[in-house]
């Protein structure tokens, strides 16, 4: 399945170069172990090639110490998969042992992906969220180590089935990784120890911002004739919330997680407005522009802003606010963050009051070397609980700006919308679990007018 390419994503970011992350991989007095390979061999089975699934596999190779190999591939889609696969077997060479009957296309590719590895081997999970836990589940029976991009859910539902499937996955002692590779950096790690010791004073406010052209599949013109619903939607699931849980997920998650890494805290409730602009003959879902008011347990506020516009301003920065100062969590990309602290709330270079300086390693590589680490020794590691907490708040802001109520966590988790029901029983000839109406569009949110449901 498949994801574009994007400017300012972790595949470009490769090619150029309490909740602490530390504290992500659960604490436990012991574990089963799930051995590796006799060989000492980790295999890989890539599900989703497209430039997030495709890079993932180049993050495994980064890591210095016993071999890892990709055997399996898995995609509905031939040309992802085959230009996957090419781009690999050029970089990788040998590293890449996925003749053509492990290359396999369909909605039940995963499977037959997942069944070429052993108890141990890792399956990366890089398909549109909203099959994450159908994928997870089959990992979990098959007693598989999991890497998995983010989001994680897209809704309260399907939130509820993860957060059960990560603690199976505990219990059996698997270890997982989830891609907000943020939590990995050390200069995010530093700026988090320096607030913890009070070098910002008490945290104030919390801002995140990422305002962009229209990018990836934000936008979608209406569906080809020649092509079925169901693979229309998996293919632009940026556009849809049930596959992707729309831009919105997509885009503004990293900047959420990483000010609530700061925080300490998830917030407790979101308050949003938002709307669409010119949409031309667009049919997508989302909201061309979002700001979002979190606020968490002590009267905190997280702002978030988000836009996908041209002509406009651009941003794409996370900054915290304390009693003493302000501090840069990360600007101008994920990586590297440029994380520092300034004396006073202007972004002044000769009152800078701490900065990390030093060379940053890739956050990428480094989720990474963490969770090979753990596979290899056996550590506990399992980042799925924070992965589903991260994308849950996700949730609750997009569905504060869709409907114009506060929506608190507990009402985004406990919210009865199933975005796609029996997700795991569909194909690419299945009705799609989103409708288009007779005039080809299918239903947008409007704020103020659909009670609590987002359409």
């Amino acid at each position: 399945m498949s994801s574009p390419s994007n400017p300012v994503t972790r595949r470009e970011l490769l090619r150029s170069a309490g909740l602490s992350a530390t504290g992500s991989a659960l604490a436990l007095a012991a574990v089963p172990h799930v051995h590796v390979s006799q060989d000492d061999t980790i295999r890989l089975a890539l599900i989703g090639c497209g430039g997030r699934g495709t890079g993932a596999v180049g993050d495994a190779f980064s890591v210095e110490g016993p071999p890892v190999k990709l055997v399996a591939m898995a995609d509905i889609f031939p040309d992802r998969l085959n230009g996957s696969y090419d781009g690999l077997k050029r970089s990788f060479g040998d590293r890449v042992d996925v003749p053509e009957d492990r290359r396999f296309l369909g909605y039940d590719a995963y499977a037959r992906a997942m069944d070429c590895l052993k108890p141990g081997d890792v399956a990366i999970m890089a398909t549109p969220p909203a099959f994450r836990w159908v994928h997870f589940r089959y990992a979990i029976a098959k007693r598989l180590n999991v890497f998995m991009e983010k989001p994680v859910t897209v809704d309260g539902p399907s939130s509820k089935r993860m957060f059960a499937l990560g603690e199976e996955s505990v219990a059996k002692g698997l270890k997982v990784g989830v891609g907000l590779m943020c939590r990995h950096c050390v200069a995010r790690k530093a700026l988090f120890e320096q607030i913890r010791a009070g070098a910002m004073g008490d945290l104030v406010l919390l801002r995140g911002y990422r305002m962009h052209d229209q990018i990836g599949y934000f936008a979608s013109a209406p569906k080809p004739a020649d092509m079925s619903e169901m693979l229309y939607q998996t293919q632009r699931f940026h556009s849809f919330l049930w596959s992707g849980g729309g831009a919105y997920s997509d885009f503004y998650i990293h900047h959420i997680d990483e000010c609530c890494w700061m925080k300490d805290a998830w917030p407790v409730q979101a308050h949003a407005l938002g709307g669409r602009h010119y949409r031309g003959d667009s049919v997508d879902q989302n909201f061309d522009a979002y700001s979002v008011e979190y606020t968490f347990a002590d009267g905190t506020k997280l702002y978030l802003e988000g836009r996908c516009m041209r002509g406009c301003q651009n941003a794409f920065a996370s900054y915290a606010h304390g009693t003493k100062g302000l501090a840069i969590i990360s600007e101008n990309g994920h990586a590297p963050a440029r994380s520092r602290i300034f004396k006073g709330h202007l972004k002044d270079p000769t009152a800078v009051a701490w900065a990390y300086g030093q060379r940053e390693p890739s956050p990428y590589q480094l989720e990474w070397a963490d969770l090979l680490d753990a596979i290899r020794n056996n550590k506990p590691y399992n980042e799925v609980k924070r992965g589903v907490e991260a994308s849950l708040v996700t949730v609750m802001g997009r569905m504060a700006a869709h409907t114009g109520q506060t929506v608190t966590y507990e009402q985004a988790l406990n919210h009865d919308h199933d975005m796609a029901p029996d997700l795991d029983k569909l194909n690419a000839d299945s009705p799609a679990p989103l409708q288009a109406g007779p005039d080809g569009k299918y239903p947008v949110p409007e704020p103020g007018r659909k009670g609590m449901r987002e359409y």
